[in-house]
């Protein structure tokens, strides 16, 4: 047995947007397998604005990516040797172990999580069925705490967390506003996510639409973007409103990102502050089995729709990482290798 893994190692820290100098690809050959280890073969490569943030050395939520180590990065595959009980070969598989084709792993490890059998496509374990879908799920119901009635706005609204937000949203019983940019997006939120309204803060004329679209001001913001979004949405809160901050992908690619004006500051700055924090999926990791049911049974019954942008090639991993931090993705940025 010999398989040849291709890995995309962090060669260094980018300043601005990652360039392709910020990677090397390695090849490593893998020869056997121990006692209670698995082989994956990895099918599918998940492309999030996280990963910009892991790539800095600096303070965060999580370790950065360590120079010299595989990127940051889940994916999916199937295992294709076992010398375990607890996987067959031919199980479906997510695993949290970076950028590359193949993956070698002990049976116990907890970034490995097997996919339950559906007749979902397995890159959906990445998106919505994944990390980002799981994201969107406590984001909303654990930080958002949304009630029937109330008035849902929610950022990057075609993106992976923020399309399912809004469509959770919509089953709860939210007024749903996405926010997205250019028409295409927003005609898709509105249609086939069958949100209430979709501004587009690319025309110019978010302010006003987006009164126009509170009318009854907002209760929940999903924050996802930052920048001049946030600070639109801030006067329009209403009192207890509440804002679960996910990200803030518009600063990603600031030098100094210690000086960067976070939607903390923004709307810690409120004279009346809307209930607000950053929240991390990890902080719920026990139920993430029971999240990842409950979606599958929405996407399952048509309640819940997702798009997907699959790049053929495990090489254009760096170039979609440039894509979904500058929204030229569509959905969920996929690679298929």
């Amino acid at each position: 047995m010999e398989y040849s893994n291709k890995q995309f190692l962090l060669e260094k820290r980018p300043k601005g947007m990652p360039l392709d100098e910020c990677w090397k690809l390695n090849e490593e050959k893998i020869t056997s397998l121990k006692d209670n280890e698995i082989l994956i073969e990895v099918k599918y490569l998940s492309i999030d604005p996280y990963m910009r943030g892991r790539m800095n050395d600096s303070m965060s939520y999580a370790a950065p990516a360590k120079i010299g180590e595989p990127m940051t990065g889940e994916t999916a595959g199937i295992v294709i040797k076992s010398n375990s009980k607890l996987f067959n070969i031919g199980d479906k598989v997510c695993a949290h172990k970076g950028w590359q084709t193949f993956i070698k792993s002990k049976d116990t490890d907890p970034a490995i999580f097997k996919v339950p059998n559906s007749n979902i496509g397995l890159s959906v374990f990445l998106g919505t069925l994944g990390m980002p879908g799981r994201t969107a799920y406590f984001g909303l119901n654990r930080v958002g705490k949304p009630k029937p009635g109330e008035t849902l706005v929610v950022s990057a609204a075609s993106g992976a967390v923020g399309a399912v937000v809004g469509q959770l949203g919509k089953i709860y019983g939210c007024k749903v506003i996405g926010i997205a940019g250019g028409n295409k997006k927003c005609e898709f939120v509105k249609s086939t996510l069958e949100f209430d309204d979709c501004i587009d803060y690319k025309s110019g004329n978010l302010d006003q639409d987006l009164k126009n679209a509170c009318s009854d001001g907002i209760d929940i913001y999903f924050e996802n973007v930052g920048g001049q979004v946030s600070k639109t949405v801030a006067p329009l809160l209403n009192p207890k409103s509440r804002v679960p901050i996910c990200g803030f992908i518009s600063k990603y690619n600031e030098e100094d990102m210690l000086n960067v004006e976070t939607p903390f500051h923004v709307f810690g700055s409120l004279e009346i502050k809307p209930e607000h924090r950053f929240f991390v999926v990890t902080e719920w990791m026990n139920e993430w089995e029971m999240a990842t049911k409950k979606l599958l049974d929405l996407v399952q019954e048509d309640k819940i729709r997702y798009t997907e942008t699959i790049t053929k090639g495990f090489e254009n991993a760096p170039q979609a990482l440039r894509d979904v931090l500058t929204g030229k993705n569509f959905g969920k940025q996929i690679i298929e290798i």
